[in-house]
Formats: C-alpha cells, structure tokens, sequence
C-alpha cells in the first residue's frame, strides 16, 4: 500500500499534518514552506490548547508560506492568498482569537507572534503527547489522506461472484501490474441471503478471503455495500424475499425496508469489523459506499426519498468504520459522505463534490458499454479512456474507478434482466482474465506518468491556461521548488496542435493530453498508444471433444395433469418466486364443430399479450412458436395460426423470466408472464381465455430432479441424441479435460435458448436465436472456469428450449497468443522507463527512443515472428500489410531479438533495423510486428 506520508522531507521542517474538524483536514504543503521544525501534531488532540494557539497553529496548518517578502508585501498578498484558498481548505471558526489572528496578519506581526508561540511550544508539548501514529483514513479538498499518507488512487471493479476463487489471485495480480492500487466491488445480497436468515459466505461468495487476498498483495478495497447496488445483477442486488415482505417499499422512507437494509448493513460491517479488514483496523478497505445512483430515482419518492438519504446517510456513518463513506451520483449526499462520479468523462461532467473540503471521486469510468441480449458488439477505445481519466486527474481529481478492469460471468442465472452472460468482455482484462491489449497497457502507462505527478498534483498549487475553445494548459508547481506537472490538452477531434509552454513547442495528437511531469518532457500522451496489442483465440480442444451426446425432454403439461388452481394466468414473478427461469401454463377450452371456420385452410389465431420475457406455445401438446421480449420492452405479443379440433383443445404455455429487474423506482411493483390470452377468427367471434381457469406449475421437472448433478442425471431416462430434438429437452455428455492451461469456452452453434452446466455447476443462460442487428448471435462462447473440470469423466448438461442440435458443440481453449506491435519513429519512449531519482524525473539508458516491446502471457515463449516491416507499413494486429517501403532485413532481426523469449524490446533504430539502407530515408518510419507465444 503505497504513497507518501503527508509529512516534510527529512531536511525540511516539520508541520502540523492535519487540522481536524469532524472528518475534514487541511491540505499540507511542502516542507520549503516552513520557516521551523517541530513534531506534527494533530489539533483534534491538542485539548489544553487555547483557541487562540489553534488558530496560530492553522496558519502552519495551512501550509502558508512563511516567505514574508513574498507573501506579506501588499501588493502580493491576495494572489498568494487566492492561490492558497484555492487548495480548498475550510475556514476557521469564528472566534475572538480568529479576529486577533486577523489583525496581527494584517499588521505584519503574524511572523513574531509565530517566533514566540514556537519557542514556547516544548514547554506546551511537555504535558501530553502530540505526536501519535495515523491509521483510518480521512480526507480534504486535495485527497483521501490514508493512513497519514496523501494517495492518487487507481482503482478497478472486479466483484468476486463473477469469478471464480482460483481466480482472484491472477485478476488480483494483473490489476497491481496494470499500476492500479485499489480494488472496487459491490456486495451481493442476495448471494449472501437469498432465503431470510440463511446467510452464505462460501465458494465465490467469499467475500472476507477475495478482500484479505486483495490485502496481501499490498492493494486498498473500495466496499460498495449499497444494499441495492444495480450492476446488471439479478434483482440490483435485493433478495426476492424482500418483495413479499408486508407493506414494503424499496429505497423510501419507509419502516420495513430500512429495519431490512439496516439489518443487513450492519451485519456486513460487523463482518468487515470482525476480520479486521477497515483501514482503521490496519486492514485495506479505505472507501464505503451506501445506496447506489439514488439521484436517478429520487424525484419518484418525493420528500420520502429526501428523508431516506439523510437516513441512509446516519445509518451508515453511525457504524463508524474509521473510513469515509461515499454515495455516486447523489449531489446532496449529506455530510459527511462524499458524492462521486460515475460515467464516461467526470473530467468534464462532474460538477465536483458538494461541499469544498470532500475530495473529487470518480466511482464508475466504463470501461465499455454492459450488453444486453440483442446487442451488436461494443467497444471503449483505450485512447479515450486514458484521455478521461488524464482529464479528470488534472482537474484535481484523486480517484478513478474503472468500471469493470475485469468483468467475469453472470454464472447461473445472476444475471439482471436481458444482460449476456458475458459481463463487460472488453474491459481491461477480458471474461477470461485476459489481459486485452492495447488496452491493459496503455492504461498500466497512463498510471505511470500520473504517478510521476504525483508531488506535484498533491501538493502543488494549480494553474489553468485557456489557449481557445480547443488548447488549455494545466499545471500544478509547488513554488520555491522545482516540482511542477503539466497537462497540455488538445480537444481538437481531427488534428494534431503545437502548443507553447514555457518557451518549448509541443505537438498534441487529436484529442488528447500530453503529460509533462516535469514541466519539460512530454512522457505519454493519450493518444499515442506505443504498447502492444493483442487478439483472443478460441481453438477447438484436441482432448476435450469427443461427445457422445443423449437426450431426455420434458412431457409437455396440459390441463389434466396440471388442474386448474387460479381463474386467470397468474403474475411470474410471485409464482416463481426467482427459484427458476420457468412456470408453465395450462387451460383447456372445447369447440364445437361449427365455431371453426368454414374454410379448410383458414386458422385460428392464438394471442397471448404477455409483460415478459418470453414464452413457449403449444397446442394440444405441439410445439406451436415463441416469443420474447427486449431490454428496452418487455412485453411482447405472440399471434400465431393454430389447429383446434372439434371437443376438448389444450393451451400450453411455457412462461420465462430472463433476470429480475435492476434498476428504477417501485422495483417491488414490477410484473411478468402472460396476461391475457385470446383465440381469433372462430365464427362466434373472439374467446378471450384469460379468465377460462388456469393450472400453474414452477419449474420444470429436468430441474426438480436435478438432471445436471451426476446424482439426479441418474433420476432421468435417457436416450442416444439424433439430429434436432423436441423442445423444452435436456441433452447430456462427459468430456476429458482440455490441454494445457488456458481458460475454456463452449460454443453451441446450432441450439437456441437455455442453460448450460458442468459437473452440476451453471455457467449461466445461453441465447444464440436472440440475433443482433448485424444478424448474429449476441454472444457466441461461454465460459466454463477451469476449476469446475476434472480431468476426466466431467458431466456437462444443456438444456435447450426449442429443441437444438448437440452435434456442433464445441469445447475450446482461449488464448490471447498472438502478440503485436507498431510503433513510428516519432513516438516517445514507453513511460517504463522513466522514473523519478533525486526528485528529476529521468529515462533509463537507451530510453530516449522508441522501442516495440512484446510480451507473452503466462510464461509462454515468442515461438513465431508471423509479420515484420520497417517502412510504412499498414493495417491492424492479425491484418498487417507491407507498403511500399520496406527492410528486407527488419524481419530477421526481430526473430534474433525475440524468439524463443518471453517478453523482448526491439528499438526503432535504423542502424539496426535497417542497416543495408532502403532508400526511403525521407519518411517517417514505423515498425509493425505480429508475433505468436506458446509453451
């Protein structure tokens, strides 16, 4: 756990680090600043203190500058002044002894009155201690002061049920090697309770092991405890007990959900408390969040959603945890709760916090878009990216989340309503814990050079240049030091800017930010990406396919053997209670000859108006079609043409929830399934069957019996799978484990709807009929974690409601093995190589230029350089091209640089790239290489 105490250089003086009041404390400004030495000294301490030495103490607090031919001419004084409350302090209280501080400083006696009070301070000292060792975390207007240290926070949601435990330790990993220093996660309610008083903290639920974890490898926790967190999970996060609790009203002023979110809350920091997992505790969780973008709803609740942030707001800071609590997207968050940020640029969009003295927080920076079933492929580039998170650090920000650094999978059916199962794929490390480049990387560099500011942003005093409407420079320099930062921002969308700083003219690519942080050298922009890049590679499994598939299906109900127990199709929700996906639908209805139509070839309509998802229909036990609603309209009609015969006809339907609700006011008042049901163009006109008598049956029988545990596929009849099956059946196989060590997917080409488990364990929905604009399945693979497989003998079930064909099923590994880069000539070193040394920032020997670095995964080796050009080469990792400018020799000094290692950097260097000379000296050149690892 990184940083720097908030304390002065061991050849400065000593100053007082914090003035508390409440929960707030001063900013502290470098050790130059002050004129004395003494031990830092907390006031909230100082007891004995009369006020008017307080209030001599807060000028030191302060970190006024004690320069007075600088600071108290006149002339000079209120610029300083203005600077110095821009660092966004809180002014002290007004007492007689702050008028009689007033009137020495402005009598210019200020700096005697000092002299006196510290040349007496031992003797004020010696009756109690004041210097004690800092732990908790508090905060001002600069930054969270953590443990009395002041932090620039980068933080990454990875929320441990999405994943599984083998996991946490490499996304963990990945997540410290991408320069991020705090892990972010929800808690899942309804993981942990999903009957009242049954509470669940084992196997990806365990939250206590996924934070100590986190703890050990030297990383802070943000532990957003909502209770209602949203984040596209089933319900937002609330049980489904709680709906049926009596006279309940979610997120309001109202008694039975805040006993039932108090009772909760509490019972999860008491946790927290009992591991000793707060920071106050010498733990790693730093932040707390209660609620969860209630801004967005809280206009429905009128003043009841007034009351219930203020409530809110005590309940959780009553728990005192020794850190602070934070609420995204609540302007009025009440004090002392930090309101933070959530979206793509808060740089621009973030009105800052509500009150001075709360620093600015960036909760959720999307990483890309959350998709939904029906979705075309979506994605966040790195640049833009690395260019918000830039902004926002220039414009005294202090933390950034990204949301998701690791996205995993909705296993089971976890997810909310409509999502994939696949969650935020093109975050920076992918489903699979893969690390996506470029992504990853240029991120991991975009910290680096921040982190070279960090002097200077924390403790520096901040200055802003509007050029125009496009060019701004923002700088942050301590005065009387040579620690200064700079940001040059070219918000030109099409071309590149020279922007003059400080005598020196610097070209800044199309919108983006040059970071300086020296003040001299540009060390990264967010534009020019000179990391690698990459592509993910499923290969079918040589060891894992040879599937010998059977199958059992489910009887289709009717009304005989599902009697009759309510007058009209009852609501999904409350009939499911969110035990299952599925409720089937009975009624039956007789028909006389002369109601059919006269016409052979003319049908009946069968209509079905439903408030969602989706749903099966079938007539007199066969399979009629289906339907389904969107995330954007849950509803849906179904009309189809249908055979009745004279006498007794039997309607079936199959109703399905796809997800509970995640979001929205009056979430306890939502519906679904079928509501009401019709037949049209009988001769007696429209029947309307919605009050005809109905039988209602949860679940299906596959999963009563728990067809997908090796136990209960014992409880099944089964018989050898040929071609396309039935619907609404249940297809089983074993499979040996894949090869190696790289993660696994399934792909299921040609089934349609349903559900898919390994060794008894889900991996979540599947939808493949559910095609997106571009005419594609939303979501093609999915993951099966390695620690579900066995070795051999391993029990993989789907179930498919419209009846697929198993045959195309596919068992793959998942790589991202093919490993690019392409760096011009005119690109600045990578940031790696730059550090700080003696307070200069300085590159390592031979850091100057720009070099192509690769890097295999997982201790694999570059075993083929596929593609090499130094010239002008063109195109994209997996699509490069030669252009007219080539070395014939780039190629073979690449293979000798590279192959048979792990990682490798190859200079852009003419005299060694192309040493026989090539005849187009006058360009500008670029080296494009596509490399391939393996074991």
């Amino acid at each position: 756990m990184g940083g720097e105490k908030v304390e002065p250089e061991k050849n400065g003086a000593h100053t007082v680090s914090e003035y508390h009041s409440g929960a707030l404390v001063f900013p502290v400004l470098p050790s130059s600043y002050y004129f004395t030495s003494f031990p830092p000294i907390t006031l909230s301490s100082m007891t004995t203190y009369d006020s008017a030495s307080r209030n001599l103490l807060l000028c030191i607090g302060r970190g006024l500058p004690l320069e007075l031919s600088s600071i108290y001419q006149k002339k000079k004084r209120p610029k300083i002044i203005k600077k110095i409350i821009k660092r966004k302090t809180v002014p002290p209280s007004s007492s007689s002894s702050h008028f009689i501080f007033i009137f020495f400083f402005k009598m210019g006696l200020l700096r005697p009155l000092c002299f006196l009070f510290l040349s007496l301070l031992p003797l004020l000292l010696s009756s109690f201690t004041v210097a004690h060792k800092d732990q908790g975390v508090t905060y001002d207007g600069t930054s969270l002061i953590i443990n009395g240290r002041r932090e620039l926070l980068f933080s990454g949601s990875i929320h441990y049920p999405r994943s599984t435990p083998e996991m946490w330790p490499d996304l963990i990993r990945k997540a410290k090697a991408g320069g991020l220093n705090v892990i972010q996660t929800y808690v899942f309610w309804n993981a942990h309770e999903p009957v009242e008083g049954q509470i669940n903290f084992q196997g990806n639920n365990d939250l206590v092991s996924f934070i100590k974890m986190i703890g050990e490898n030297d990383m802070y926790v943000t532990l957003r405890v909502g209770p209602f967190i949203q984040a596209e999970w089933n319900h937002g996060g609330l049980p489904y007990w709680l709906r049926e609790v009596q006279n309940i009203t979610f997120r309001s002023d109202n008694p039975p959900y805040k006993h039932y979110m108090e009772k909760f809350v509490k019972m999860i920091i008491q946790k927290m408390k009992d591991e000793k997992l707060f920071a106050s505790q010498g733990g790693p969780i730093i932040l707390s969040q209660i609620e969860n973008e209630y801004n967005s709803i809280q206009l429905a609740y009128r003043d009841a959603g007034i009351r219930y942030v203020q409530w809110a707001a005590n309940m959780a800071v009553a728990t005192e945890t020794g850190v602070p609590w934070i609420m995204c997207k609540q302007r009025d968050a009440p004090d002392p709760v930090i309101n933070a940020c959530n979206g793509r640029h808060c740089g621009d969009t973030f009105t800052g916090p509500n009150k001075d003295y709360k620093p600015s927080l960036w909760t959720e920076n999307w990483t890309a878009q959350y998709r939904v079933w029906g979705d075309p492929p979506s994605q966040r580039a790195a640049e833009d990216l690395a260019y918000s998170i830039t902004r926002f650090f220039s414009k005294n920000g202090t933390l950034v989340n990204y949301y998701m650094y690791h996205g995993g999978t909705n296993l089971g059916r976890t997810s909310s309503i409509f999502t994939q199962t696949r969650y935020y794929d093109e975050a920076p490390l992918d489903e699979f814990g893969l690390q996506r480049e470029p992504k990853w990387s240029h991120l991991r560099d975009a910290h680096k050079a921040l982190k070279l500011c960090r002097q200077a942003l924390l403790f520096g005093v901040p200055h802003t240049k509007v050029i125009n409407s496009e060019l701004e420079i923002r700088y942050y320099e301590v005065p009387g030091t040579e620690t200064c930062s700079a940001f040059l921002t070219n918000n030109n969308t099409e071309t590149a800017q020279v922007i003059k700083f400080r005598g020196t003219e610097y070209v800044v690519p199309p919108r983006s930010i040059s970071i300086l942080p020296d003040c001299k050298r540009a060390v990264y922009n967010t534009n020019t990406v000179v990391s690698q890049h990459n592509s993910r590679n499923f290969r079918r499994s040589q060891t894992a396919n040879d599937l010998k598939w059977e199958i059992s299906s489910e009887v289709i109900p009717d009304a005989d053997r599902i009697p009759v127990n309510s007058k009209t199709p009852m609501e999904l929700y409350s009939l499911n209670k969110d035990t299952t996906d599925y409720a089937w639908y009975t009624t039956s209805l007789k028909v006389n000859p002369s109601d059919l139509p006269f016409k052979k070839n003319t049908r009946v309509i069968l209509r079905v108006a439903s408030l969602g998802h989706a749903l099966l229909a079938f007539v007199n036990g066969e399979y009629i079609g289906t339907a389904h609603g969107s995330h954007v309209e849950k509803s849906f009609v179904f009309q189809k043409g249908i055979d009745l015969k004279p006498g007794t006809n039997h309607i079936t339907l199959l109703a399905m929830t796809v997800g509970l609700p995640d979001s929205g006011a009056y979430m306890e008042h939502r519906y679904a399934g079928p509501r009401l049901v019709t037949i049209l163009g009988l001769t007696t006109g429209t029947l309307d069957l919605s009050l005809n008598g109905w039988g209602h049956q949860v679940g299906l029988d596959g999963e009563k019996v728990r067809a997908y545990t090796q136990g209960g596929s014992h409880r099944v009849n089964w018989s050898p799978s040929k071609g396309v099956a039935p619907p609404v059946s249940w297809y089983k196989t074993y499979f040996h484990a894949p090869e190696g060590r790289d993660p696994v997917a399934i792909r299921l080409p040609n089934m349609t709807k349903g559900m898919v488990w390994v060794n008894g364990k889900s991996i979540g929905r599947y939808w493949n009929t559910y095609l997106s604009p571009l005419m594609e399945p939303s979501q093609t693979e999915y993951h099966i974690p390695r620690s579900f497989i066995k070795p051999s003998d391993n029990l993989l079930v789907v179930f498919d409601e419209e009846g697929g064909n198993p045959d195309t099923i596919e068992i793959m590994t998942v790589d991202r093995d093919t490993i690019c880069s392409f760096i011009s000539e005119n690109f600045p070193p990578n940031v790696q190589s730059w550090s700080i040394k003696k307070k200069i920032i300085q590159t390592a020997e031979g850091g100057t230029k720009p070099s192509a670095h690769l890097q295999c995964a997982n201790h694999k080796k570059i075993v083929a350089i596929e593609f090499a050009s130094f010239g002008d080469p063109s195109g994209v990792c997996g699509d490069y091209t030669i252009g007219k400018c080539n070395s014939a020799i780039s190629k073979k000094v690449i293979e000798k640089n590279c192959l048979g290692k792990e990682d490798c950097d190859v200079p852009i260097d003419r005299s060694l790239l192309d040493s026989n000379g090539d005849g187009c000296s006058d360009i500008v050149k670029a080296l494009a290489i596509q490399a391939r690892c393996s074991h």
